[in-house]
């Protein structure tokens, strides 16, 4: 069968001649002439690859991407850049927001073809890896060990890749499924109405997103986003309600890990509310080090990143930092922060 391709282009004799290389190359192309059109022909049926210009009226090529990010039917599916604008701040902000490739207009026939053929192959891959059917699921009752048969079911589903600073979910989503972190780092963060940003949480490898809106059947919460590039596995909701269903083990796991995701923001509440600036920040760092975020006791991590996560101005982080380094309690070089006395970080007086 051939793969599906959607052009999603404004201009008309670039969008002919895209469908006229990709049909002569056996490709089954459907095309619309604006960013609107485009996005409800990819949910009304989902393409194997959309090719999409950056500059349109009304809904641009960001936007587009935007709204299929939200969907996870076609969250997943590869999404090529076509500008030509090559500045690359342009660039720079469609990879960001989850583009998997770009092509700089004007296009010879064998770039297009090369772009689509490579993330197509690259699609596949993955697929191939990562997918298995869960049609096994309803036979798993005769099975006594949940927790061994879920890391199973986690193994066998396709991986979601999300490339840095590109936005999993939204506060307020409705909650689609459990993440599972398989590699990479995942922060999630609530807005203050100032606007400024509060981290409740980070997320490593084997970590849990989402427990509490699939519990309680909810929205999602915070706001979760890849701190670099990571790998996800959704397991669906009604998928996740069935194992629950049948193995109580992996019902009382999860609970515990809500519990203690409750008792851990309770202690961040008390620490934000009550501890100096130093003691905030004494217990943001030593946060990381004992959630594994660290290589031994260095990790890398933004000014704003931290200033979330300790409660406190960007600029105060920096003041902060300064003044643990002249202390001797850390070494500081760019984003790279080495602890050099725990003991005395644990001991940081209010």
């Amino acid at each position: 069968m051939s793969k599906k391709v959607l052009v999603i282009e404004d201009n008309n004799d670039i969008r002919e001649n895209i469908i006229e290389i990709l049909e002569l190359a056996g490709y089954a192309v459907e095309a619309a002439g604006d960013g609107r059109a485009g996005v409800d022909m990819a949910l009304k049926n989902t393409p194997d690859i959309i090719l999409c210009d950056i500059m349109m009226p009304e809904l641009d090529g960001y936007g587009v991407l935007y709204l299929l990010n939200k969907n996870p039917e076609t969250k997943a599916v590869p999404f090529i850049f076509l500008t030509a604008k090559a500045e690359r701040v342009d660039l720079r902000k469609g990879m960001e927001m989850g583009a998997d490739d770009y092509l700089t207009k004007p296009f010879d026939d064998i770039e297009l073809l090369n772009a689509v053929e490579s993330r197509l192959k690259k699609k596949e891959l993955l697929e191939n890896f990562y997918s298995k059917s869960l049609d096994q699921l309803s036979n798993l009752a005769s099975r006594n060990d949940g927790l061994k048969e879920f890391k199973k079911i986690v193994l066998e589903r396709k991986a979601r890749h999300f490339k840095k600073n590109q936005v999993i979910y939204y506060e307020g989503d409705k909650g689609n499924g459990l993440y599972v972190v398989l590699t990479g780092k995942v922060k999630a963060i609530k807005l203050a109405e100032d606007g400024r940003e509060l981290m409740t949480g980070m997320y490593s490898a084997d970590e849990y997103l989402g427990i509490h809106a699939m519990l309680s059947n909810e929205a999602y919460t915070d706001t979760a986003t890849a701190l670099e590039d990571t790998s996800l596995c959704l397991i669906p909701k009604d998928q996740l309600d069935q194992l629950l269903h049948l193995y109580p083990d992996v019902s009382h796991e999860f609970i515990k890990i809500l519990s203690d995701n409750i008792r851990e923001k309770e202690e961040q509440l008390l620490q934000l509310a009550y501890n100096s600036v130093r003691k905030k920040m004494a217990g943001a760092i030593l946060r990381l080090v004992s959630h594994g975020e660290t290589d031994g006791e260095s990790f890398k991590i933004s000014r704003e990143d931290l200033a979330a996560m300790a409660g406190m101005a960007t600029e105060t982080v920096s003041r902060t930092l300064s003044d643990f380094k002249d202390e001797g309690l850390i070494d500081k070089k760019g984003s790279v922060i080495t602890v050099l006395s725990q003991a005395r970080l644990a001991k940081m007086k209010n």
